[in-house]
C-alpha cells in the first residue's frame, strides 16, 4: 500500500458563494475539473467526494466518485467517506483538497507526502495560527477513526487532527515549494471569484491561450 490517493471534497453548499464552486469557470476549465487536474499531477488516483444527488462537471473517467451517504455532516464526513475509498484503493496516504483551491501546486502536494514522517498520522499546514485541514495529508486507515468521532458528535476536522499524532508544517517550511503559498489560496466569496478569475483569465491571455478553448472543444 505505497500508492497516494487524492481526495477533493466537493459536497459543500457554497453559502457565501451563492453557487456550486464545483462549476465555477475558472480560466479554460470549471473549477473542480481544475483541481482534479493538478492533483491529478502529483497522485493517483483521484477520488472526488460529492453530495448524494450532487451533478458534477465532466471528469476524466480515471476519476472515482465517493458520494456521502449523509448530506450536511461537514467535512469530515467527506473525509471520513474519501480516506475510507482510498484505503480499499490500497493507498497508504491521501492529501485532501477543498474544491476551491485553483493555484494548487503538484510540488507542494508531494512535498507534504514527503514530510510525513512514519510515526505521524497527518501532516497539515500551520499558517498564520491557521490549521489548513483541506490542504493535508492523511493516512488512509484514519477514516475508520473519523467515522468513530462522527459517531461521538465530534464533527470538525480538527478533532480528527488532534486526535493522532500529528506533524504541522509552517509557512517557512512550505515556502520552500509554494514561495508565496498559492496552493492554500481559496474562494469563498464572489469577490474573491472574480478576482481569481481576472487573474488566471491574465496569465492565460499572456500564453496565447483561449480563456474558453476546452469548453468549445
Amino acid at each position: 500500500m505505497n500508492r497516494r490517493a487524492g481526495i477533493v471534497l466537493c459536497g459543500g453548499r457554497s453559502r457565501r458563494m451563492g453557487r456550486p464552486k464545483a462549476w465555477l469557470p475558472i480560466g479554460r476549465e470549471l473549477m473542480l475539473q481544475r483541481v482534479v487536474r493538478l492533483l491529478a499531477s502529483a497522485v493517483d488516483p483521484v477520488i472526488v467526494v460529492a453530495a448524494p444527488e450532487q451533478v458534477l462537471p465532466p471528469l476524466p473517467e480515471s476519476v472515482v466518485i465517493q458520494r456521502d451517504p449523509e448530506e450536511g455532516q461537514g467535512p469530515l464526513r467527506g473525509i471520513a467517506v474519501g480516506l475510507n475509498a482510498a484505503f480499499r484503493l490500497e493507498c497508504s496516504g491521501a492529501f485532501v483538497s477543498a474544491c476551491d483551491l485553483p493555484f494548487l501546486q503538484p510540488g507542494f502536494v508531494r512535498f507534504l507526502f514527503d514530510q510525513l514522517i512514519s510515526d505521524r498520522a497527518v501532516c497539515a499546514p500551520n499558517v498564520g495560527g491557521f490549521i489548513h485541514p483541506l490542504a493535508a495529508v492523511y493516512r488512509t486507515h484514519l477514516g475508520i477513526v473519523a467515522e468513530h468521532l462522527l459517531r461521538t458528535g465530534r464533527r470538525r476536522p480538527w478533532d480528527l487532527i488532534q486526535s493522532v499524532p500529528h506533524h504541522l508544517l509552517t509557512a517557512d517550511d512550505l515556502r520552500s515549494v509554494d514561495p508565496d503559498l498559492q496552493s492554500l489560496r481559496n474562494i469563498n466569496t464572489p469577490d474573491e471569484y472574480e478576482a481569481v478569475f481576472r487573474e488566471i483569465l491574465t496569465k492565460e491571455a499572456a500564453n496565447g491561450a483561449s480563456p474558453h478553448g476546452s469548453q468549445q472543444e
